[in-house]
Formats: structure tokens, C-alpha cells, sequence
């Protein structure tokens, strides 16, 4: 048992370490807040060593406890380091909206086109005259026919 717990207790020696060192060498908030999350983790491995150990159990509420804090601590440094892109929290003018659906509305006509083999302004013509909304014949699938024979049912 002796053995075992040496060997555990370096193992968490050497995890606090390297969790302290990428704490100190970062380079963001998120790669020191999980060297946080790491040691925290690791305090309490220590702790639940010792509590084995010994034999006592007086230690579990320290652990919970401490695991609470741990877990309460990473999800308050993720939910504030999330920064949204520059343009996503506002709210857009209808020129904006109308603009954004237009241009969508070109490259799907243009991808159209370029599925039928047909120039992009003959789709633009059809998208103006209504008749893009038509199925073509070379479009209608033969499965969507309803089948004669089934009329009877």
C-alpha cells in the first residue's frame, strides 16, 4: 500500500507541476484557466490520497467542496471569456437583412445555373418572370409520377 501511495502521490506531484507551469506560461485566459482546472483537480486527488490513507472520511466534505469550486470556477471563466465576433450581437436594419437575402438568392440562382448548364442571367429571368417556381421536365422525377395503377385505391 506504501508503494501505491508514492507512486500516486508523485504522479499528483508532477500533475501540479505541469499545471502550474502552463498557469504561468499561458499564452491565453483559457490555457491558464485550465492549468487552474488542472490543479485544482489535482488538490483534490492529493487530498482523497490522504484521506485513504488514513483512513478517514471527515475529507469528503472537503472534497466536494473543493470540486464545486473547481467546477463552478471553469464554468464562469468559459462563460466570460466567450467573445462574440464584432458584427454578431446587434441587430441588423432591414437594408442589411435585404441585402444579405439577395445575395444569397444570387449564389443559389448561380448554383442553379450551374447545375442546369445554363447562363446565370437566363435564371435571373426566370427568377423575374415567376417561371424558375415551374418544375422543367428534365427536373420532375419519375418516382414523384403517381402511378396509374394506384388510382383504383
Amino acid at each position: 500500500m506504501t508503494a501505491a501511495v508514492v507512486l500516486t502521490g508523485t504522479m499528483l506531484l508532477v500533475a501540479a507541476t505541469l499545471a502550474l507551469i502552463r498557469v504561468e506560461r499561458g499564452p491565453s485566459m483559457l490555457d491558464r484557466a485550465v492549468g487552474l482546472d488542472l490543479f485544482t483537480t489535482t488538490i483534490v486527488g492529493a487530498i482523497a490520497v490522504e484521506a485513504a490513507w488514513s483512513r478517514r472520511t471527515s475529507t469528503i466534505p472537503i472534497l466536494v467542496a473543493l470540486s464545486l469550486v473547481g467546477f463552478i470556477g471553469s464554468v464562469a471563466v468559459a462563460r466570460f471569456a466567450a467573445v462574440e465576433p464584432a458584427g454578431e450581437g446587434r441587430i441588423r436594419t432591414p437594408a442589411e437583412v435585404a441585402a444579405a437575402d439577395a445575395a444569397r438568392l444570387a449564389a443559389e440562382l448561380a448554383e442553379d445555373a450551374a447545375d442546369a448548364g445554363r447562363s446565370a442571367g437566363a435564371v435571373a429571368e426566370e427568377a423575374d418572370s415567376g417561371r424558375a417556381f415551374e418544375p422543367r421536365p428534365d427536373a420532375v422525377d419519375p418516382g414523384d409520377r403517381p402511378d396509374p395503377a394506384d388510382r383504383g385505391r
